[in-house]
């Protein structure tokens, strides 16, 4: 509820609406329309009554899943924001899963093997991830492994993810990666951290003593009370990679929601910015709730009420 009053609080600081809503006139900068037409819309949409109805009038459409109109091509936004939701959603998981999948062994590794070289180089890459703007990267990846190696195209999505076509698999192989490098590096130092914090304790040591495989003692015993913060992490992280891909989506063209919601932006179409931001922020919180509920799985010490 506080998230859809400042969203529909902050657009209407922008001002009328109806500026954006009504056509202009020939000359392009002033807006054309008589006092009749602009009260008769101005009750339409209920903006001659105070800012808290018109609040509950916007909340109650967005609740039956109108989102008003995209001013550029005068559709519903919803479907529009639905033909590209699942583009977002697929970039997001394949970030997702290899940030997972090489940031958390990497992790581990670092953490056995502290102060070695294996320690060192990882500590590099999770340091370059971390400080390295995703924009700046994304611009890098083109330059080098599409345009001066060819490796792979430039951008877009091409026609789409198929495992058996590897010419299409290649289209989300820049995009995503640039996506996961920051999200890998997050990965590599929380694990690290919670993994040195862990073998330091007593009942490792004591595992230790009584003749426990160090494998066993690193992956079953280390690794699962390591896991808290980084499932945290995870939780917050697949969040940010839907609501955080707008560089990513930017620079390699990716028509995904993100993107759409940028070129709103630019055209000063207010109802998709807004509507983009809501279907963000909703995706965030619902995503951070799962991962509450989640801890009671990985640690039986937490209780709900």
């Amino acid at each position: 509820m506080g998230a859809t009053i400042v969203i529909f609080g902050g657009s209407r600081l922008l001002g009328d609406p109806l500026v954006n809503l009504l056509p202009p006139d020939e000359s392009g900068f002033t807006y054309g329309f008589s006092q009749v037409v602009y009260e008769r819309e101005k009750r339409k949409l209920h903006l001659d009554d105070p800012v808290p109805i018109q609040y509950l009038y916007w909340l109650g459409g967005v609740l039956k899943g109108d989102l008003g109109y995209d001013l550029t091509n005068k559709r519903p936004i919803m479907p529009l924001i639905m033909e590209r939701l699942p583009y977002t959603l697929e970039l997001a998981a394949i970030g997702f899963v290899m940030a997972t999948l090489i940031g958390i062994p990497m992790g581990v590794i670092s953490a056995v093997k502290r102060g070695s070289l294996l320690d060192f180089i990882a500590r590099v890459i999770a340091a370059l991830g971390i400080s390295t703007p995703t924009f700046w990267t994304g611009m890098l990846f083109i330059l080098v492994f599409a345009v001066m190696l060819g490796w792979f195209p430039a951008g877009t999505r091409g026609d789409g993810f198929d495992i058996r076509s590897f010419s299409s698999i290649t289209y989300y192989v820049l995009p995503s990666t640039v996506l996961a490098i920051h999200a890998l590096a997050g990965y590599l130092r929380l694990v690290r951290s919670s993994m040195l914090e862990i073998l330091d304790s007593e009942f490792v040591k004591l595992a230790r003593a009584k003749g426990v495989g160090n494998s066993i003692i690193v992956w079953k015993h280390a690794f699962r009370n390591a896991l808290l913060v980084p499932l945290t992490y995870a939780g917050l992280l697949l969040a940010g990679f839907i609501t955080g891909s707008v560089s990513v989506e930017v620079v390699f063209a990716w028509p995904g929601v993100a993107n759409f919601g940028i070129q709103a932006a630019i055209a000063n179409n207010l109802p998709v910015v807004v509507a983009v931001t809501l279907l963000f922020t909703a995706l965030y919180i619902v995503i951070a709730l799962l991962v509450d509920l989640l801890y009671a799985l990985v640690d039986p010490r937490i209780r709900y009420g």
